[in-house]
Formats: C-alpha cells, structure tokens, sequence
C-alpha cells in the first residue's frame, strides 16, 4: 500500500520546506502549497489522507480552508496550526471538524506522534466502513455527495421531514440518487431500525403487482403454493420506497390509495385485512401533474402522495459537486477494487465538469468505474475516459489537427482544453472564479490561458 498523503499548506516557505522534509522522513507522501486556492486546486485532484495548515494564509483563513476540505471530502483529517493560539479559535477549529489545534513552533516529535494516531483511526474508520459496505449497511446519509445550493436545500427539506411520518414525494431525472435521498430520510428517521424495502415500479409484471404489493394467500391463484406478506406487510414499522410510481396501472393506484388512507391491506384471496404501519416514500421522473392531465395518474393519490416534494437536481445543475462527487467514488472503488488511485488529472476533471452527464450521478459513477475495470493505477486520466472523447462530448475538431490511427483526425491536449475552458465560461456566465473552480485549475490559470487564446 502507498504511503499517507499529506497536504501541508503555509504561506511562509521555510515551514513548507521543514515539514515536506520532516514528514517525508517519516514515510508520508508531501504535497505542499503556499495559498488555500492552491490548496482547494490539489484537493479537487489528488485524494489526500489529510491536511496540515496554518490558521492564517494570504488569500484566506485556515478555518475557512477547513470548511472548504469538509465540503470535498469529510474523510480527510485537518489539522490547524497557529502561531498566535487563542481558546476561541481551537474550539471553533474543532467544532468545525478538525482533528487537532497546534502552537507554533511546532514541536516534530510531538507532531510525528498526533500524525500517527490520526492515521490511526483513519485506518479503522476505512476498516469500519469497508465491513458496513459488505454487510449491506453503506451509511447513506454521508452519500448525499455535494454542497452545491441545490443539494444544501435538499438536505435542509431531508433534515426536517425525516423525523415525521408525512409521506414524501421525490422528483428528479434518471440517475440523480433518488433512492439514496429515501434511504436517508428513513436512516434519520425514528424508524430506523425497521426494514427499508425500495420498490421498481416498472420492474414488477403488472399480473403480479397486487400480489407482491398486499401478498396472497395460498391457493389466491394458480402457483401460490404458500401464503406471502407482501411488501406492505414486509415493511411493517419501517419505510417503503416505491420508486417510479408514475408506472403504476390505474387499478393498483386505487388500491394503493385505499391502503395509503386505511393503513390495512387485504392479501389476494383473503377476506381479512391486516393493519400496517408503514412509512411511504414515493419516487418518479416524470411530471406527475401531466399524467394527472393526460388521465394516467389519479389526481387523489397524487395529493395523498405529495405531502412534502423534494426535488433532485440533475448533475449539470450542480457541476461544483463533480469534484466532490469524484473524491467519493474514488475512495470506494479503491476499497472494492483494493487499489490505490490517488487522483484525477486536471485535464480528465475538466472534461468531467464540462459534461453534461444525462445519466447524473449514477453515469459519473460508471464512467469511474470503467476507469477502475480498464485498469487505471495511479491516477484516472482523460485516456481512461475514453466516452468523453466520443461525437457527443468531445469537442469540434480544429482543422488541420493530426489524424491519429485509421486516420480520424485527432484534437491535440492544448485544443481539448481550450474548448473546455471556453465551455466552462459559457456555462458559468463568463464567471472565471466559478469557470475555474469547476475545471479544477486556480483563477490565475485560466486567466493565462485565455490571454494565449487571444480571448482576454
């Protein structure tokens, strides 16, 4: 396994130097920089272990850098240092998430030690988090990746809905984490320690809804040998997530709506009712109100269903998670494929953050995976990304650019980049701050490209 990395970050070039010199003694890998955008730059690059910074920088606030790691990457562990120690500050450090608060001069062999502990529980924090994963249990609350305005709201309305019973509605397109947004509400919810059951709608035989929705008795029908709960029943004092419920035939939507107002449910074949206490959560990328128009959606269950509504932004409309979002799948499928990929080129996040992603989350998370199966080792580069150099995302050809094998032209690195700085800024309204923040290049970057474009 490849050593910790550690980003130290001071604005005062002797203590860079000490510190790259002393904790590349001890075996860690050092990266260091002079500026938090700096810093923010590497953390949307490279996957660090954790972070060791001054509390006073010339273009920003150690806290503030702290709060900005903790947006990338909870897992990473910060340590502030300070020359000028103050109680207020080390609480506020602390209450912020980091892991300890130090006085300068630092002292090594005190450093060397808080060092190893940190990495420590690092090591048993992953190893927790490895068995929850293969058991099943992924904390599903800590994967709603993203700090993006639109996901901060999702997290408020998922804050404050979890610890009522009021059914919920979620709308979002195909791949937005739909699922993941329900199983969060249930996980904060008093029902967490009964069953959450998630349900495809469009995945079950329409013959064979009723059935598994209510359950049978034995003899109902032809091959029901036994008699069957039902998912309802399956999910007595716990939540079911009835997802793409747009799906859903007009007779079983009556039914569901009888057993949403009664709270019982009638097994096919039997005359006897059972009553559930079952949270709903219901799901769909459709627009509901238009089914209720086009007569395909009942008009009562829909208002029995959209107590409170949450809706899920797509990927494109939050393309400042996207480096966040990649630190995540990295650090899982290196668990999964036990490798130890450190990071993304600045020219594959670019290309990632100037996709439109019309699979969202669920396509990102492919394509990283894809990189992983292909074999990517040290870092995912745009080679390993092979679908973003395809018609539909790559971008236009210069004329005159080399022609590569059987003679396709090929756009060389400086024209892909180029293309995707230019798309950036169209995206973000000309707003080089935000243009360059998504690409994962710092501000000074970007305005130097642009001058050699001739665009500045």
């Amino acid at each position: 396994m490849k050593p910790a990395k550690i980003l130290v970050v001071d604005d005062e070039a002797s203590i860079l130097l000490l510190l790259k010199e002393a904790l590349s003694r001890w075996g860690y890998e050092v990266t260091c920089a002079p500026t938090g955008v700096e810093a923010l730059a590497a953390l949307k690059t490279d996957l660090f272990d954790a972070v060791l910074t001054d509390i006073r920088l010339t273009d920003t606030s150690g806290l503030d850098l702290l709060r900005e790691v903790k947006k990338q990457d909870e897992s990473i562990e910060v340590v502030i240092m300070t020359g000028y120690p103050a109680i207020s500050t080390a609480v506020e450090a602390l209450k912020e998430g980091a892991y300890d608060y130090l006085s300068k001069p630092l002292i090594l062999d005190e450093l060397r030690h808080l060092i190893a502990r940190m990495m420590e529980r690092r090591f048993l924090r992953g190893e927790v988090h490895s068995l929850r994963a293969r058991l099943g249990e992924e904390l599903t609350v800590n994967e709603l990746i993203g700090n993006s305005p639109a996901m901060q709201r999702v997290k408020e309305v998922i804050g404050k809905v979890a610890m009522t019973d009021s059914p919920v509605l979620i709308e979002g397109e195909s791949g937005t984490g739909k699922e993941l947004v329900a199983a969060a509400i249930h996980r904060l919810s008093v029902r967490a320690k009964g069953p959450f059951i998630p349900v495809n709608c469009s995945a079950i035989p329409a013959d064979l809804l009723e059935s598994e929705f209510f359950g049978h008795v034995r003899g109902a029908f032809s091959g029901a040998v036994a008699d069957a709960l039902g998912l309802f029943r399956g999910a007595n004092d716990g939540t079911i997530f009835l997802d793409e419920i747009a799906e859903l035939p007009p007779g079983l939507q009556v039914k569901l709506l009888r057993v949403l107002q009664e709270m019982q449910v009638r097994p096919v074949g039997s005359t006897k009712a059972y009553t559930v206490d079952v949270r709903v959560i219901a799901a769909t990328n459709r627009n509901l109100e238009q089914a209720m128009l086009e007569g395909s959606f009942r008009q009562d269950l829909f208002y029995r269903l959209n107590v409170v509504r949450i809706s899920l932004p797509s990927l494109r409309e939050r393309r400042g998670d996207i480096p966040a979002l990649v630190s995540h799948f990295l650090r899982r499928f290196n668990r999964r494929f036990r490798r130890d990929v450190r990071g993304i080129t600045p020219e594959a996040l670019a290309a990632l953050s100037a996709y439109d992603f019309p699979g969202n989350v669920r396509e990102l998370e492919n394509l990283i995976e894809r990189a992983y199966a292909m074999g990517a080792r040290d870092q995912i580069t745009l080679g390993d990304l092979p679908s973003l150099a395809g018609p539909a995302a790559a971008p236009a050809v210069a004329a005159g650019a080399a022609p590569g094998a059987g003679g396709r032209a090929v756009p060389t690195l400086a024209e892909v980049e180029k293309e995707l700085i230019l798309k950036a800024l169209k995206i973000f309204d000309n707003d080089k701050e935000a243009a360059a923040r998504a690409l994962g290049l710092s501000r000074r970057t970007v305005y130097r490209r642009l001058k050699e474009y001739g665009v500045l």
